[in-house]
């Protein structure tokens, strides 16, 4: 027999008294009204209902005013986001500080120390593998069991990671550095599951005139975790040096700035549990139409009453789509959609985590003399340096991006964003060892701050963003987890690849391609991002939820439709 949206179809493009003979011209499907003659109406009359209800759902989210919730969400959702910036960019200061103490030899009176490639790239690359599979993992459950369940579990998987990375009981080197890469990898998997659920949730709450910005802004929390790691260290730092200003107390202070990190993370727990499922979750997923706008009426300032007694509205174009993940039907309609947000994902953070290729040039001008300075002088100048770069070029290229993308779109900015890279990037690698490489001054410390802030007001942030609105409900967080857990495989390129590349042969390693022909290929790499954004991105700007994700299927539906009656 044929399936039920086909009857919907028919009713949907007529009034209910002519349901009989639109039905009774398609021969496939007279049979089976004729056996539900006596139901038939009472049915189908019950469905219209309920979809004519779904749609007035989310029509008043769509049209929602800009209220409190909307700005308290940031706050709850983008915590996730501030404990991974925290952690990625408290690493090179408790580098310094693990350094001193398990790779400085007694004799070492210069601090002529240096740790290994390999560890430094373990510590990496440990919590990127987690983010991969937490990406993957909670991206799916968040679409079969719920937004909200899994949500909770993943912010305690990283508040309980968190304290784990500082509670290492060991005292050996080998000891501390497996305990730290085990907790890091956790850490890893709560932060990739954070992704996924926290840009959805804010997708599903916000309104389409000002969506953009409101994921941009869960996404900026990341530039106030770099500067939260930033001040944390710095504190923890001068309390230790004016405490005793050698290196005893080291040991303490890198597991007390971790920890520190957990609090924020875990303060934000009981405010997660608080949040309904999201309105659409529920309407278009779950099917429970009453619960979705009772759920809406907890949060925002819309009437659940109103809804459910004032709900004629527009009908849908097309059936109630029933395809799986990965299936024909999916593939055709959001298969290049899924290929554009993974591969721009890709280029992107190969890029971003490229960053570090420069930290060892920039900490030359400002630790030149690490001799004369203890551990916690020394992991103070590189936090201090993170801080300047977070206000005077991460933060900001934030703030652009959450002012701009409802107004010029994701397709520009991202756009730009590469294009500007590109050059930023080749302004550093050409000249760099006729130039830079002696010349660690001002100007290199703008062009670095520019690639943060192109960055951001760019590809890092429009990427986390066009996943979380172009992709049926059903299949939302999944998607966005896909193209996430593919952006982080481009993290490891390029956090670990480029770094190994671009290292000289005196370093102790065979020699690498250089940091000229490394710069120059991540500007080619940009250009890549340039041009795929350009033929495979689609706009999201302005438009529902809805309109994005069914685009592809009304095209199908019309191209089928073509000569046939209904």
């Amino acid at each position: 027999k044929p399936h039920i949206s086909i009857l919907y179809f028919s009713i949907s493009k007529s009034s209910p008294s002519l349901f009989h003979e639109i039905a009774f011209k398609n021969p496939l499907i007279s049979t089976y009204i004729q056996l539900k003659t006596n139901k038939s109406f009472c049915v189908y009359s019950f469905l219209l209902n309920q979809e004519k209800m779904a749609l007035k759902v989310l029509t008043d989210l769509d049209s929602a005013r800009t209220q409190y919730y909307h700005f308290k969400a940031i706050i709850i959702a983008g915590m996730g986001l501030f404990t991974d910036a925290y952690d990625l960019f408290c690493i090179p200061p408790i580098m310094k500080l693990i350094g001193r103490i398990y790779y400085r030899s007694p004799t070492d009176s210069n601090n002529l120390y240096e740790v290994p490639r390999t560890v430094t790239s373990a510590m990496i690359v440990t919590a990127l593998l987690g983010t991969v599979i937490g990406q993957l993992v909670f991206g799916r459950l968040g679409d079969l069991i719920g937004r909200r369940k899994v949500y909770g579990f993943a912010l305690m998987i990283m508040v309980l990671s968190s304290f784990g990375c500082g509670h290492s009981i060991c005292t050996s080197r080998t000891c501390v550095l497996l305990s730290l890469g085990f907790f890091r990898f956790l850490l890893g998997i709560g932060i990739g599951g954070d992704y996924p659920l926290s840009a959805t949730i804010m997708s599903e709450f916000a309104n389409r005139k000002t969506r953009g910005a409101f994921i941009a802004g869960v996404f900026s929390m990341q530039g106030f975790g770099i500067l939260a790691s930033s001040t944390v260290t710095m504190i923890v730092c001068s309390i230790f040096n004016c405490a005793n200003g050698g290196n005893d107390g080291a040991d303490l202070a890198w597991r007390l700035i971790l920890m520190i990190g957990a609090i924020p993370a875990g303060l934000t727990y009981y405010w997660r549990m608080m949040m309904p499922e999201t309105a659409r979750y529920t309407a278009l997923v779950e099917r429970n139409v009453p619960q979705a706008a009772r759920d809406m009426e907890k949060v925002l300032d819309i009437s659940a009453s109103q809804i459910v007694e004032e709900f004629s509205t527009y009908l849908p174009n097309s059936p109630r789509s029933n395809y799986s993940l990965f299936s024909k039907t999916f593939i055709h309609s959001h298969g290049l959609e899924l290929f554009a947000c993974s591969i721009s994902w890709f280029l992107v953070d190969i890029v971003f985590y490229s960053s570090n290729l420069f930290q060892s040039q920039i900490y030359k001008r400002y630790l030149s003399n690490n001799h004369n300075v203890n551990a916690f002088q020394e992991a103070f100048e590189v936090a201090k340096l993170q801080a300047i770069i977070a206000i005077c070029s991460i933060i900001p290229g934030y703030f652009a991006t959450m002012y701009f993308i409802d107004r010029i779109g994701r397709v520009k900015i991202q756009m730009m964003g590469f294009f500007f890279m590109a050059i930023t990037l080749l302004a550093i690698g050409i000249p760099y060892y006729s130039y830079w490489n002696n010349n660690t001054n001002i100007g290199f410390m703008f062009l670095y701050g520019l690639t943060f802030f192109f960055s951001n007001f760019g590809p890092n942030t429009t990427t986390f963003i066009v996943p979380a609105e172009l992709f049926p409900a059903r299949f939302r967080t999944t998607c966005h987890g896909i193209s996430g857990a593919v952006g982080k495989l481009g993290a490891i390129i390029g956090s670990i690849g480029f770094l190994w590349a671009s290292h000289n042969k005196k370093d102790g390693y065979n020699e690498g391609i250089g940091m000229t022909a490394s710069l120059i290929l991540l500007a080619g790499v940009c250009v890549v991002g340039m041009i795929t954004t350009y033929f495979f991105t689609s706009e999201t700007m302005g438009k529902s939820l809805e309109e994005n994700e069914n685009i592809g299927i009304n095209e199908d539906h019309q191209n089928e439709s073509v000569g046939n009656d209904y």
